[in-house]
């Protein structure tokens, strides 16, 4: 058996033959290079051949590389010929290609142009109402319609943020108010035509309204499962109180604020709005004022609002004295005449020997004293008999 072609066989090669020195008529291989080493020295050969040509190759690649860093005088100095520059005469050509700044511009124009147009093609046309509400009497631009939850929400919409006076002076709403446009042009109406002009009787101005509650998708009272209220349309407003310019706050419900003032507040919301709600109505209106423009007939009208008179300072513990100079109350004479008439003469008892002591003047006119009979005690007796059957 030839070993030389077993070490060479590439099949061995593969990895070591751990069993071969345990093979019995097998002498065992010695392997001038260690155990661990099965190459034959032809291999070995080939091997470290293929390694001074992988160096060889390295070594052009490096050199290869320096050359491209290290710049040649004689290629710097070389003129670069350019093409010579278009007359200024010569007609503009049909076949150059546009540059690319002007190429992006052209693409970008019809994107563009598309969204400034849509917008006005699909803008819906402005109400009556928006048109009256300039900017000459309210600070009220246009927000987008409101669609739901549910049945809330509103169209032709606006943001209330003031009113302007016709002396150019504002009266903010303070919060912005969300409203319809012709709930918010009624109150700007009620501001400058009736309350500025109130105002100004008392030596004073309207600087600002103080908005409770405005657009606010709920039930009424906020009562889960009630009916929609106005406030979900769009369509009310609540106002707690005014600020004046001379720094006082005024709320509309407030019992100290005279009588008179309220009334014609009272007066002038329920001439112009459906629906008004104040102290008295129903419980829930007793700090602020609920004004809307619920749809119905135009003759139907709720005016809730009651003007209570002020609390008293300091109550009183007990009644006041009644003057001297105050006339006589009626039957004050004959409640005289009974007080001046003698007291009741008590009747002796039955048996009673002593003498009553008639009082002075009314001997004769006092009738005798006539005593009462017993009663028997045998009718006593039969009357509880009768009563046991």
């Amino acid at each position: 058996m030839d070993h030389r072609r077993m070490v060479d066989n590439p099949m061995t090669q593969q990895r070591p033959v751990l069993h071969q020195s345990v093979h019995w008529n097998v002498p065992p291989v010695h392997y001038p290079f260690g155990i661990g080493n099965d190459i034959s020295v032809k291999a070995r050969r080939s091997k470290w051949a293929s390694r001074h040509v992988q160096r060889s190759e390295t070594l052009l690649v490096a050199v290869a590389a320096l050359l491209l860093v290290i710049p040649y005088p004689g290629i710097a100095s070389a003129a670069v010929p350019l093409p010579k520059p278009r007359p200024a005469a010569a007609p503009a050509a049909i076949d150059d290609a546009p540059s690319a700044a002007e190429a992006t511009d052209e693409q970008a124009e019809p994107e563009t142009a598309p969204q400034a147009v849509a917008p006005q093609a699909n803008a819906k046309p402005l109400s009556p109402c928006r048109l009256a509400l300039t900017e000459q009497i309210a600070i009220a631009p246009s927000i987008p319609d409101i669609k739901g939850p549910g049945a809330c929400g509103g169209e032709d919409l606006v943001r209330l943020e003031a009113v302007v006076l016709p002396d150019h002076s504002q009266v903010v709403v303070k919060p912005a108010a969300v409203l319809r446009c012709a709930m918010a042009r009624e109150l700007v109406n009620w501001v400058r035509d009736d309350l500025s002009p109130l105002a100004a009787t008392r030596g004073t101005a309207i600087v600002e309204i103080d908005n409770f509650d405005a657009y606010e998708c709920r039930g009424r009272n906020r009562q889960k499962g009630g009916k929609l209220s106005e406030h979900g349309r769009a369509n009310a407003i609540d106002i707690r109180a005014l600020k004046l310019a001379n720094g006082q706050t005024v709320s509309l419900t407030d019992r100290t604020v005279p009588r008179a003032l309220r009334e014609k507040v009272v007066g002038s919301v329920c001439a112009r709005f459906s629906t008004v709600l104040g102290p008295g109505s129903d419980g829930y209106h007793e700090d602020h004022v609920h004004l809307d423009l619920a749809p119905g007939r135009p003759e139907y009208r709720v005016c809730n609002w009651h003007v209570w008179e002020a609390l008293p300072q300091v109550a009183p513990l007990l009644p006041a004295v009644r003057p001297d100079e105050a006339p006589p109350r009626p039957g004050a004479e004959g409640a005289a005449a009974v007080s001046s008439r003698p007291a009741a003469v008590e009747e002796p008892a039955a048996g009673d020997s002593q003498q009553v002591a008639e009082p002075d003047g009314l001997e004769a006119e006092a009738p005798p004293v006539v005593a009462k009979p017993a009663k028997s005690k045998q009718a006593t007796k039969k009357r509880r008999e009768h009563r046991r059957l």
